[in-house]
């Protein structure tokens, strides 16, 4: 039998994006706009690689879509303790 859980590994997953957020470098960013365009929920990407601030909207699904279509490599996710249970 195969210890392979689909909870577990949902659970994991959650736990990933939760632990993170979308972070620029700034001085690589062309301001093509690809990360915006890309993103389901319409969050302007490119405004917070254009001011080098991180993006830490909550309405950001940490889905990865701005970092994976960045043709310059702009983005990146980066760990962050701002989602942190308290019972860690």
């Amino acid at each position: 039998m195969s210890n392979f859980s689909p909870h577990r590994t949902e659970s994991k997953r959650y736990e990933v994006l939760a632990t993170g957020h979308v972070v620029p470098e700034a001085s690589r960013c062309v301001q093509c706009g690809i990360c915006m365009f890309n993103c389901p929920i319409g969050i302007d990407v490119r405004r917070h690689a254009w001011l080098g601030r991180h993006v830490e909207d909550s309405y950001c699904l940490t889905c990865g879509e701005c970092v994976r279509r960045c043709p310059r490599g702009v983005l990146r996710f980066e760990r962050t303790e701002l989602f942190q249970r308290g019972d860690e």
